[in-house]
């Protein structure tokens, strides 16, 4: 089948207005050239879209879904048209990066702005995941680089070492694990937690690290970002869990960090890719800025 552009809104126009008069006004054109270019829509599908009344049009259950299709695929084409209009201005190259919230947390700021003050006609679209699921995103070549944190490598990608930190436990002043220096997560389970939301990476490796242990998370608070949970362990609401470098030096001066006595709390953070992704100058490029402060760089 095929569908004009200038049809699709005019329909549009007119079931928002519900009146073919008013949507005719949108488009700047006359009632019935509207008319005529809503009848020829409704014979490439085969089903009436609008009814007439007396004042006005109402949409047919055809119509209702011919909308929401028709919405979607004009936001589509308007973002497009975004992602494109950079090129058009002189923007050289566009790199897609997936990474775990602790990178972007705490370490992808500082060097993105390294990058960028070297090659500012490129852009990147930087967006969270799951490490796995960024693993999955790298192979099907949906995004160009990932920064993750994962035991088991991908046979078909290649890693490179990024960042190494640590998970630690955050406990209140007047919770009397405070009086340790460190602990196993098995005793952080009687207590409640603030926790990142559900869904999001941390929470979800949290979550399954207390039922291999037969438990679960008491989540009393669950919130965005580390900064406000370690707020919110410091005002005594729960324990909490983070990377030791997302911590601020105000966040120590009112609660307690404590080490925890697991083997998966260290975090090694790679960079993984595919060799294909080398083509590209730029992706080399970010990869070099990438691992400036690489351990052993």
């Amino acid at each position: 089948m095929h569908y004009d552009l200038t049809d699709l809104k005019v329909f549009l126009a007119v079931a928002e207005a519900r009146s073919l008069s008013r949507g005719a006004a949108r488009c700047y054109l006359s009632p019935s050239s509207v008319s005529l270019r809503i009848k020829g829509l409704e014979e490439t599908i085969g089903a009436p879209l609008l009814r007439r009344r007396a004042h006005g049009v109402e949409l047919t259950h055809a119509g209702a879904v011919m909308v929401e299709h028709v919405r979607r695929c004009l936001a589509q084409l308007e973002q497009m048209h975004a992602d494109l209009l950079p090129f058009a201005r002189g923007i050289k190259g566009h790199i897609t990066l997936f990474a775990n919230n602790n990178a972007i947390s705490s370490h992808l700021p500082a060097d993105l702005a390294r990058f960028f003050a070297r090659h500012a006609a490129v852009r990147i679209t930087l967006e969270e995941r799951p490490s796995l699921d960024i693993v999955a995103a790298v192979v099907a070549g949906r995004a160009d680089l990932g920064v993750i944190a994962v035991e088991q490598p991908h046979p078909e990608l290649r890693y490179l070492p990024y960042r190494e930190d640590e998970l630690v436990l955050l406990v209140p002043l007047s919770n009397p694990l405070a009086a340790l220096r460190h602990c196993n997560f098995s005793v952080c389970l009687s207590e409640p937690f603030v926790s990142l939301q559900s869904g999001m990476a941390l929470h979800t490796f949290l979550a399954n690290h207390a039922a291999a242990l037969g438990g679960k998370l008491d989540v009393r608070v669950q919130v965005s970002g580390y900064r406000a949970i370690a707020q919110l362990v410091a005002s005594g609401a729960g324990i909490g869990v983070v990377p030791r470098s997302a911590l601020e030096q105000a966040d120590r001066q009112h609660l307690a960090v404590l080490d925890l006595d697991e083997p998966w709390a260290m975090r090694h953070l790679q960079i993984c890719l595919r060799e294909q992704s080398l083509g590209s100058p730029f992706v080399a490029q970010l990869i070099d800025t990438l691992c400036e402060n690489a351990p052993g760089a």
